[in-house]
């Protein structure tokens, strides 16, 4: 059996994760992005002859973000994480 190298997620399952993680049971979630911009000259060609300006995106962090209306990126947090009932006796 071949090794797995890539295990890829939506955006709503990762939404889903952190909201489990997080113990958030109410509200619409979504990914969050924080990315970083940076700058500089790199080599255009193999043989480095030549460089040009070039821009690089970093990705500073990632996280989950309240939304006030559902949309593609979030989920639920009522339903992919519902919160346990007390049983009363």
């Amino acid at each position: 059996m071949a090794e797995t190298r890539q295990i890829v997620f939506t955006h709503q399952e990762i939404a889903e994760i952190l909201v489990k993680k997080e113990g958030i049971h109410d509200g619409f979630w979504g990914v969050y992005f924080e990315l970083g911009l940076a700058g500089g000259a790199v080599p255009a060609q193999p043989s480095g002859g030549m460089v040009v300006p070039a821009a690089m995106v970093l990705i500073n962090k990632v996280g989950i973000l309240k939304f006030d209306k559902p949309n593609s990126l979030t989920v639920n947090a009522a339903e992919v994480n519902p919160e346990a009932k007390n049983e009363s006796s």
